[in-house]
């Protein structure tokens, strides 16, 4: 990234304003009015071909007529003309360009779109938009847009792909009491992303907060490692969840990787906090802005209502950060400051008698001590307190404690006193909120921010697998044709990457089966081997248990007749005979190669578990073993792992390093697999391992 040419576009020291204009209710006439209002102490430059003045400045007729050096220029004329105005700014050595003007590729005209981008790139210019509202900065008194005022002063900042959103965001601010330094409209991101912005922002001095508005994005890749080099906080509220993403396919992974799951698994990689709503959006923007991380797990809730203390603790096992008792001198010294019928447990309720003096006291003390991580602080206005008095009280606390590395959340719940008292806490750097879940989620927003970062773990490639013998297998199979691989090829691949798969030999004849289960000693299966049967139970392909010669016979002779009677055109290329796997628990592992951040790798119980209720997990291929760990966590049928109801647990490690090495194996195929599977894996009791007992990979076509 050119730091200066960004500092240009988005920390403008002159702007042009291309189409500017004296007719209200012209975008060219709202950009200058909002560039004068906003109080913009830039030189100014308008640009009209017919005007010699625009609202009180001198205007020209191209920027190549403008005296003075431009850093960046809004564009705001008709689409048609923004190649040949793009072109002139190239020439005049402007450093940005804010698109504004609309009528490219959200309408259908993608080659317009980047005939500017490719004009704006020969010239090492950078392109905002185009579709956009433009850029509203309250440190450098810039609104370079159609927006009608900047927003309340604050230390967040928010980057929107809605224009029309972002507008009406900067508006509510003042009502919401969530203050941004700078807010940025992105629109197409015809050239500059959320990747770019959010490389920037993160050495932005005013910016402490980054806050997202994402409909879609391009390079998700690059957006995930420019957040996790990041030293600022990542809050993002994705829309189109719903809705499925670009891959959907024959395996199960194509069809349960819905875009929702997607992004999930690619923001809890990346450290990105989510949020659920707009309204969300903000409350968490607000705690993030003003407070540090919650770094452990112990939050203790102080209030002077049982009521709101009980919702609050609902909300934090709701939010992941369930309550647990505080310590015993904690509750000893709390118990000073409360009637005998209060409780210090945790919620630490001081009961309705409670004013600023037990308030200040019991929050200081609590704030300070060990054991403690993060605080949220409830108040339930009363006749007998002032809640100006209360907040003044937390806010002395706080300061008293000298603490500046744990978080606090309030709220206070009453009337037009305690919606003023919150005002001045947020103005003196601590949320607070009109409901106690709300301040609860605000806390757990700090919490799971500071969890991914413990979390995190770079991948370490496993250098014991061989790459180039998976690619020669894959390279015979394009010699044969555009075709997926057999189930005896998949299985070469896999074990190239030293996944355990179960041991196999192929038969072509009778014999050669029955030599092969002898071999093996004990029940094997057999299974057709067709690069045109790939469903092998649907065509009476597979038999199981099969033990003992004549048996093995019978049952390669019965699969063979099958095959052909259900495709009798197929490339029948033998029998598999396979070791029966001893019991374990099933499970799929899969791969699907996503549009917006590439190799996807799934995990799941197998069985219904996949089928019906479509209990998995994704997450962005490469994974470290300890994030594959995390992954086996995350479903709602991980106790069956663990060792439910007296069951022995299951061999959690051994199948986390398993789906961290089948991770790299989608990861360096990605350019020849468009989606595998290995289904099922059976995972043995603690110590045992794992076995993968069926494979499949599907090709990329050519």
């Amino acid at each position: 990234m050119d730091l200066e040419v960004m500092n240009g576009l988005l920390r403008p020291k002159s702007v042009a304003v291309i189409g500017a204009s004296n007719t209200e209710g012209k975008i060219g006439y709202s950009v200058i009015r909002s560039l004068i209002e906003g109080g913009y102490e830039g030189p100014v430059y308008p640009i009209n071909l017919k005007s010699d003045e625009i609202q009180g400045f001198k205007a020209y007729k191209s920027v190549l007529e403008v005296p003075g050096e431009i850093d960046a220029a809004a564009i705001v004329v008709p689409a048609r003309f923004v190649p040949q105005v793009t072109k002139e700014c190239g020439e005049k050595g402007v450093k940005g360009l804010i698109i504004i003007a609309s009528g490219f590729s959200e309408m259908g005209h993608s080659d317009l779109e980047k005939e500017v981008t490719d004009i704006a790139r020969t010239y090492g210019m950078r392109v905002l938009g185009p579709n956009i509202v433009g850029i509203l900065s309250n440190s450098d008194k810039c609104n370079a847009s159609f927006a009608p005022c900047l927003p309340l002063p604050g230390k967040a900042a928010l980057v929107s792909q809605s224009g029309a959103l972002l507008i009406a965001m900067a508006a509510s601010t003042y009502t919401r009491r969530v203050g941004f330094d700078r807010m940025i409209s992105i629109g197409n991101m015809s050239d500059v992303n959320f990747a770019d912005v959010v490389s920037w922002l993160d050495q932005d001095e005013a910016t402490g907060c980054i806050s997202l508005y994402i409909e879609g994005m391009k390079d998700g890749r690059r957006f995930m490692e420019n957040v996790r080099k990041a030293n600022k906080p990542v809050i993002a509220l994705k829309s189109g969840s719903s809705k499925h993403g670009a891959a959907a396919a024959a395996s199960h992974t194509g069809s349960l990787a819905g875009s929702g799951k997607v992004y999930d698994a690619a923001f809890e990689q990346a450290g990105v906090v989510q949020a659920r709503d707009l309204t969300n959006l903000f409350d968490r923007t607000l705690a993030m802005s003003l407070q540090p991380p919650m770094q452990g797990e112990n939050l203790l809730i102080v209030t002077n209502g049982g009521g709101v203390g009980v919702l609050a603790t609902d909300s934090a096992e709701r939010y992941g950060i369930p309550l647990r008792f505080a310590p015993e001198d904690v509750q000893a010294e709390l118990r000073k400051y409360m009637p005998e019928f209060g409780s210090a447990r945790n919620p630490v309720d001081l009961t309705g008698m409670a004013g600023r003096d037990w308030y200040q006291v019991s929050v200081q003390y609590s704030f300070a001590h060990d054991w403690v991580d993060g605080l949220v602080v409830l108040y339930c206005e009363t006749a007998m307190t002032d809640p100006q008095d209360i907040a003044e009280g937390i806010k002395a606390a706080v300061d008293g404690s000298g603490v500046t590395d744990k978080p606090i959340a309030v709220s206070f719940v009453g009337g037009e006193r305690s919606e003023a008292a919150m005002r001045w806490l947020v103005e003196h750097g601590i949320p607070a909120y009109n409901e106690p879940d709300t301040a609860v989620n605000a806390i757990a927003a700090l919490r799971e921010y500071a969890r991914d970062q413990d979390t995190a773990q770079s991948f370490v490639r496993n250098e014991d697998v061989d790459e180039a013998a998976a690619r020669a297998v894959i390279a015979k199979v394009r010699s044969e044709g555009d075709r997926d691989l057999t189930e005896w090829e998949a299985r070469a691949v896999f074990k190239a990457y030293g996944l355990p798969v179960a041991r196999m030999r192929l038969a072509a004849t009778e014999d050669e089966a029955a030599t092969a289960a002898a071999e093996l000693d004990g029940p094997v299966v057999l299974k057709i081997l067709s690069p045109d049967i790939l469903h092998k139970s649907d065509a009476g392909g597979v038999k199981v248990n099969i033990q003992g010669e004549a048996a093995v016979r019978v049952a390669f002779r019965e699969i063979i007749a099958n095959a052909k009677s259900y495709r009798p055109d197929a490339d029948i290329r033998g029998v598999v005979v396979q070791d029966l796997a001893k019991k374990g628990t099933e499970v799929i592992l899969g791969s699907v190669n996503d549009a917006t951040f590439g190799p996807m790798v799934m995990f799941g119980l197998g069985g219904i578990f996949v089928e019906i209720l479509k209990d998995v997990t994704f997450r962005v291929a490469p994974i470290s073993a300890k994030n594959a760990l995390r992954m086996l966590s995350e479903i709602s049928s991980a106790p069956i792992l663990e060792g439910a109801r007296g069951e022995a647990p299951s061999d959690r490690k051994a199948l986390a390093e398993a789906l961290s090495r089948y991770s790299q194996m989608i990861y360096d195929l990605r350019d020849e697999v468009k989606e595998s599977d290995a289904n099922p894996v059976l995972v043995h009791e603690e110590g045992e391992g794992v076995c993968v007992v069926d494979t499949r990979i599907i090709l990329k076509k050519r």
